[in-house]
C-alpha cells in the first residue's frame, strides 16, 4: 500500500518506519525542512532503540522515504496517516492547529479515495472535525473516510510496541475502510493480541482512558508510597503483593518522581479539561495531576532532610530523560527538581547516559559529565532521577569514596536500604 505519514515526530517516524518495514511503500513528510534533510541524509532526531536498523534498512530497500512536498505527498498515498503532535493549549486542552493545517491540505490536493487516519492524540470528536475541514477544502468531489487509530507507543519500546503490540484499535463508521485497515495490520495481529473494531469516538476516547488510568495507578502508589513511610511498611513488598492479584497485575506500581514524559501529564490534564467543557466532574484525575505534581516537592523534601542548606552543596544528578531507553525529557521530574535546586542555591553535576544533548537546552548552569563516577566527584548529595540499568551494577565503594557527603536520594528505589545503610551511606528511597 501506498501511505504517508503526516509529521516526522516521534510517532510518525516510529510509525512510518514500521508500515515500511511490514512492506508498505511509506513517505513521511513535514514542515522542517531541516528535519527532513537530516532524515534523507540517514540522521534520526530522536533515540529510540532497535529503530535506526530498522530505518537504515527500508530507505535502503527504498520503502520509506522523507518529504516536504505536502502536495506531492497526498496525491501519491491511498492512505494518509496524521502523526502530527498535539501540545497543550493554555487551558490544557489538546491544540489541534496541525492537525486542522493537515486536514485543510489533504482537502485541497485529494484527487482520488483516500482513508485519513488520526494517530495523533486527540479528543473525542476530532474525526469528525478532521471530516468537515476536509469536505469543506476539497476543490472536486472525491470520496474519503476518517478513522480513528489511536497509538500506544511507549517511548524505549516503540518498535516493539508496533511490531508487538497490546492490541490494534480501529474506530471506523465505514466497511470500506474497516477492511483497509484491517489488511494494513494483517500481518502484525494476532489471537490474544487483536484489532479491535470500535466506533471514532470510542476510539478516540480509549487512548486518553488507557494514559489516564496509567497515570492513576502511579500517583496512587505514589501517595501510598508516603503512607508506608509513616507506618513503616516497604512499598516495594506493598506493590507486589498488590500485583500478584490477577484483578490488578504488576505494572505501572512502582513508586517514584512521578510521571513524565510527552504523554501523561499533557493527556491527563487534556482529558480534566474535556470533562470540564461536558460539565463532568473530574475528581479522580485532579487529584492524579495533584499528587504527579506534589511528588517533586515530596523528593525535594528529603533531600532538604539531608541538607537543610542547599547554598553552596553541590548535587549530583543521575538520570535526565523522563524514563530509561529515551532522550526525551519533557515533563522530566528531573528537569523541574534541578531547577529548584539551583534557585536554592545549589551546584549541579548531571549525567545521563542519552539525554544529554536535550538537556543542555534547557538546563542553565549545570555541569554536565561523562560517567555516573565522574559525576559524583566531591559532591554533598546524589539524586537517582531514571532508574537506567548502569546504574544498578556500579562500584559502591568507589562512589562513597568520591562523594564528598555520603548522601544517596533513591528517587527510583534501585537500591536496596539496608545495603546502602550497611555501606554507610545516608540513603533514603520512596516508601522504604
Amino acid at each position: 500500500m501506498k501511505i504517508s505519514c503526516m509529521g516526522c515526530g516521534y510517532v510518525g517516524l516510529v510509525a512510518g518506519t514500521c508500515l515500511a518495514d511490514m512492506g508498505n511503500e511509506v513517505t513521511c513528510f513535514d514542515i522542517d525542512k531541516g528535519k527532513i534533510n537530516k532524515l534523507n541524509k540517514g540522521i534520526i532526531p530522536i533515540y529510540e532503540p532497535g529503530l535506526k536498523d530498522m530505518f537504515e534498512r527500508n530507505i535502503k530497500e527504498k520503502r520509506l522515504r522523507f518529504s516536504n512536498d505536502i502536495k506531492i505527498t497526498i496525491k501519491k498515498s491511498n492512505i494518509i496517516f496524521i502523526t502530527v503532535g498535539t501540545p497543550p493549549g493554555k487551558n490544557h486542552e489538546a491544540d489541534l492547529f496541525a492537525v486542522k493545517s493537515v486536514a485543510e491540505q489533504i482537502g485541497r490536493n485529494m484527487d482520488t479515495y483516500k482513508v485519513i487516519v488520526n494517530k495523533s492524540t486527540v479528543p473525542v470528536g476530532t474525526a469528525e472535525l478532521v471530516r468537515k475541514i476536509i469536505k469543506k477544502n476539497q476543490t472536486g468531489d472525491c470520496e474519503f473516510d476518517v478513522v480513528s487509530n489511536p497509538e500506544f507507543l511507549r517511548e524505549g519500546e516503540a518498535v516493539k510496541d508496533f511490531t508487538n503490540p497490546d492490541r490494534i484499535v480501529i474506530g471506523t463508521d465505514n466497511e470500506k475502510a474497516k477492511k483497509i485497515m484491517v489488511s494494513i495490520y494483517r500481518g502484525i495481529a494476532r489471537a490474544d493480541k487483536p484489532v479491535f473494531i470500535t466506533d471514532i469516538k470510542s476510539a478516540e476516547m480509549i487512548k486518553y482512558a488507557s494514559n489516564a488510568m496509567l497515570a492513576t495507578r502511579i500517583s496512587f502508589m505514589n501517595e501510598i508510597a508516603q503512607l508506608c513511610e509513616k507506618v513503616g511498611a516497604d512499598i516495594k513488598s506493598v506493590a507486589k503483593g498488590i500485583g500478584l492479584d490477577n484483578r490488578i497485575g504488576p505494572r505501572f506500581l512502582q513508586a517514584g518522581m512521578g510521571y513524565g514524559g510527552s504523554c501523561f501529564p499533557k493527556d491527563v490534564r487534556a482529558l480534566i479539561e474535556l470533562m470540564k467543557r461536558n460539565k463532568v466532574k473530574g475528581n479522580v484525575l485532579s487529584a492524579v495531576n495533584r499528587v504527579n505534581e506534589d511528588q517533586r516537592k515530596f523528593i525535594l523534601l528529603k533531600i532538604k532532610k539531608l541538607l537543610p542548606s542547599l547554598k553552596d552543596k553541590t548535587i549530583a544528578v543521575w538520570g535526565l530523560a523522563f524514563k530509561p531507553k529515551t532522550d526525551d525529557i519533557r515533563e522530566a521530574p528531573s528537569i523541574a527538581i534541578i531547577m529548584e535546586l539551583q534557585r536554592l542555591g545549589a551546584k549541579i553535576r548531571a549525567f545521563d547516559p542519552e539525554a544529554k544533548l536535550n538537556a543542555k537546552k534547557v538546563l542553565k548552569g549545570v555541569t554536565f559529565c561523562n560517567d555516573p563516577y565522574s559525576t559524583v566527584k566531591g559532591c554533598d548529595a546524589l539524586v537517582i532521577a531514571t532508574e537506567w540499568n548502569e546504574f544498578r551494577v556500579l562500584d559502591i565503594d568507589k562512589i562513597k569514596r568520591l562523594l564528598k557527603q555520603p548522601n544517596i536520594i533513591d528517587g527510583r528505589n534501585i537500591y536496596e536500604p539496608e545495603e546502602m545503610k550497611n555501606a554507610g551511606f545516608n540513603y533514603v528511597g520512596i516508601g522504604r
